[in-house]
């Protein structure tokens, strides 16, 4: 379970202080797909970095699995796989085979370890033609996908998405999709940032909608559809940026 209790994180610019996250709440079980909506701007990020531990927050706390993001950092990243919109966080200089085992073994991995989910994922995500070329002269696409994999190569319980298929052609991103049902299946927590509404709908049991900082929706999808008497979550989705967060429901 992941526990965002009253986070606030503010940031100074010169000498203003500049406030992302206005004390959000809500709780995440294990295995649910969440989908995080907000136009940019709206928190999105910096929530999804206060969980995987990357920054602290000024008020509240996050707890997943009983451990304190700021108390027990490295107890987290275990579980926890990151991947920040173009941010794939992969060397030029390496192959994407070497990317790949890299990262494996700063989560531990053994060789015959790395080796076994390398060959699956490279499987998975159509990159054999390309595992043994430097990541430098990749397409935009294909970095997306060895970054993808990055994410998964220690197999974490926890899967943090911002922007995913930002970058992907239609057969990749359907290939992600496939990928979160499975992740879904094995039962992975997913949290994902999306501007794509379909994907959304198609992919997530709970939504999270934030506006300026602010938690405006946290609920279970189709008692979203109920309430609203619509099924068209875009339509949904601005109707609750003008209602603001007075009455959502958790």
């Amino acid at each position: 379970m992941i526990q965002i209790q009253e986070v606030t994180k503010k940031y100074q610019d010169k000498k203003v202080y500049v406030t992302a996250l206005k004390h959000v709440s809500f709780s995440i079980q294990k295995g649910e797909v969440v989908g995080l909506l907000g136009e940019n701007g709206a928190g999105k990020t910096t929530l999804l970095r206060t969980i995987a531990t990357l920054i602290n927050p000024t008020e509240g706390n996050v707890v997943v699995d009983g451990f304190d993001t700021v108390k027990h950092p490295n107890e987290i990243k275990k579980q926890v796989g990151v991947l920040f919109g173009g941010e794939t966080g992969l060397y030029d200089r390496l192959t994407a085979r070497e990317n790949l085992e890299y990262f494996a073994t700063l989560y531990g991995l053994s060789k015959h370890e790395t080796k076994v989910r390398i060959d699956d994922l490279a499987k998975m995500f159509g990159m054999k033609d390309y595992l043994d070329r430097k990541v430098g002269g990749f397409s935009k696409g294909m970095r997306q996908k060895v970054a993808i994999a990055r994410t998964l190569i220690h197999n974490p319980d926890i899967i943090l998405f911002d922007e995913p298929t930002t970058g992907l052609d239609i057969t990749s991103s359907n290939v992600f999709r496939q990928l979160v049902h499975q992740l879904k299946r094995e039962g992975k927590t997913i949290i994902f940032s999306s501007h794509i509404m379909e994907e959304v709908s198609m992919l997530c049991n709970t939504v999270a909608m934030m506006h300026k900082g602010e938690l405006v929706y946290h609920g279970n999808l189709e008692d979203l559809y109920q309430s609203e008497g619509s099924r068209d979550l875009n339509y949904i989705f601005m109707s609750k940026l003008v209602r603001g967060n007075e009455h959502y429901a958790s």
